[in-house]
């Protein structure tokens, strides 16, 4: 039986659908062919953080710079890399020489199909202002690493959340030399 005949779709909205398949009731990103989490470090050693509202838990969350990969019309089998390189830019002003490969994780197995790869951003240098495209409102924060614990409890402090792939993402990095 082929994957798309044993999948069912239950509702769908524009940006996810909730589906069946074998038993299992989980939501599923169509459309989309990956998700991509960059840590990236400034030459300055900042750590590029985002903060921006998270309708489903009703808070700001501050996260690392990510995105989905193949979402743009046209380019539907976009590489890893270019929707790495593409979500940088477009998130925190920053891009970068290149990116390494940190792992992949599924950050719900449970609830949802995403699957996230990690990347490691080297070489980064400012480009622009960043923020997000016209439908978000990102605040793009450089956090200097040694700071980063004290930080995140200042923004705890002020209601914000953190999110869990942030981390990932700093282990990740931590194991494979990147930080």
């Amino acid at each position: 039986m082929s994957e798309s005949a044993a999948r069912e779709v239950l509702a769908a909205g524009k940006y996810v659908a909730l589906v069946r398949e074998r038993g299992w009731e989980f939501l599923h990103r169509p459309g989309v062919s990956g998700i991509v989490i960059l840590v990236a470090v400034t030459p300055a050693g900042g750590l590029l953080l985002v903060d921006q509202w998270r309708q489903p838990v009703g808070a700001r969350v501050i996260e690392l710079p990510a995105g989905l990969a193949g979402d743009v019309p046209g380019q539907e089998h976009e590489p890893l890399e270019r929707a790495a390189r593409r979500e940088l830019v477009e998130e925190t002003g920053w891009d970068a020489d290149s990116f390494e490969l940190l792992g992949r994780c599924v950050p719900s197995p449970g609830a949802t199909s995403e699957v996230v790869t990690y990347y490691a951003a080297r070489g980064l240098r400012r480009v622009g202002d960043g923020g997000g495209d016209e439908h978000e409102d990102i605040v793009v924060a450089e956090v200097p690493l040694g700071e980063l614990d004290a930080w995140l409890q200042s923004q705890e402090a002020q209601g914000k959340l953190v999110d869990m792939k942030l981390w990932a993402g700093l282990e990740l990095a931590r194991r494979q030399g990147a930080l």
